[in-house]
C-alpha cells in the first residue's frame, strides 16, 4: 500500500514538472529577443522603421530587461550576442525591402501588431 502511494506521488510530481517545463518553454519560444545583424543575408526578418505609427505593421517598445520581452506583442529586448536572440533582424534602407514595417513607441502599452498577417514572422 505504501509503495503504491509513493509511486502515485512520484507520478503526480512528474506531471507537475512537465507542466512547469512546458510553461517556461512556451514563454521562451514566443519571446521577442532580437539581435540587429550587419548584413541582410544574416537576418531572419528584415525591418524598416517608418515615420508614422499608421504606416507600421508592428509598434515596437524597447524593454530594458530580457524578462519583459515575452509573447509576440512588440516588446523587444536587444541582445548583445546573436546566439541569445530568437530572431535576428536587419534594418533595411527602403520600405520595399522590408518583411515588416515597425514604429518605435514610447510606452509599452502602445506596442502591438497592426497587421496580424505578419505575426508569424516572429514566432
Amino acid at each position: 500500500m505504501i509503495i503504491e502511494l509513493l509511486s502515485i506521488i512520484k507520478f503526480i510530481e512528474m506531471k507537475q514538472l512537465i507542466v512547469i517545463a512546458l510553461f517556461f518553454l512556451s514563454t521562451e519560444v514566443f519571446s521577442q529577443k532580437v539581435y540587429s545583424v550587419d548584413y541582410d543575408s544574416q537576418a531572419d526578418v528584415k525591418v524598416f522603421v517608418v515615420k508614422y505609427e499608421s504606416q507600421a505593421d508592428l509598434k515596437v517598445f524597447k524593454v530594458k530587461y530580457e524578462s519583459q520581452a515575452v509573447d509576440n506583442e512588440g516588446k523587444w529586448f536587444f541582445t548583445k550576442y546573436p546566439s541569445q536572440a530568437k530572431k535576428k533582424i536587419f534594418f533595411v534602407k527602403y520600405e520595399s525591402q522590408a518583411d515588416v514595417k515597425i514604429f518605435f513607441v514610447n510606452y509599452d502599452s502602445q506596442s502591438g501588431w497592426r497587421t496580424a498577417s505578419k505575426q508569424h514572422l516572429f514566432f
